[in-house]
């Protein structure tokens, strides 16, 4: 972690924070959609995280989206708001985040699909009947289940 969360959590501890994050989720030509198993909680998610100070939450979710798959997004639509009891979460760390999360899809992007950071064990493209929802990251569920809900 770097940047504004981990200043606050110097400041803070494992206290929860409110989390601003912004989010992507790629679609391929085909409707499957590209999913990272996450190294924390070796869960399955989208690329996303924290907006750091003054930066536009849609700079964010391009800047995720290559730190965390080395996609470069084309176009961004946004998709949803993710916030309330169901994205709030505790991460193994045992930080507490209290997740507003902008959510946006992007059907055009450049490059192929890797793991750069660190934060993905690996990538897989999904069709939507093939996610299931108990492998899904906790505080994202709801998010794909409204994305599953809108395509089937």
């Amino acid at each position: 972690m770097t940047g504004y969360m981990a200043e606050m959590r110097k400041l803070v501890g494992h206290r929860t924070i409110i989390q601003c994050a912004a989010s992507v989720i790629c679609v391929d030509r085909d409707g499957r959609v590209l999913l990272g198993k996450r190294s924390d909680n070796h869960k399955w998610g989208y690329s996303g995280g924290a907006v750091e100070i003054d930066e536009y939450v849609e700079d964010c979710a391009r800047r995720e989206l290559q730190e965390e798959m080395g996609l470069t997004a084309e176009e961004l639509e946004f998709f949803h708001v993710n916030s309330g009891p169901e994205a709030h979460y505790i991460y193994p760390n045992g930080d507490e985040v209290s997740n507003f999360e902008i959510i946006y899809l992007c059907r055009k992007w450049n490059g192929e699909p890797k793991a750069v950071d660190g934060e993905m064990e690996e990538l897989r493209f999904f069709s939507p009947e093939e996610i299931n929802i108990a492998e899904i990251s906790p505080p994202i569920r709801a998010v794909m289940e409204k994305y599953i809900g809108m395509v089937s």
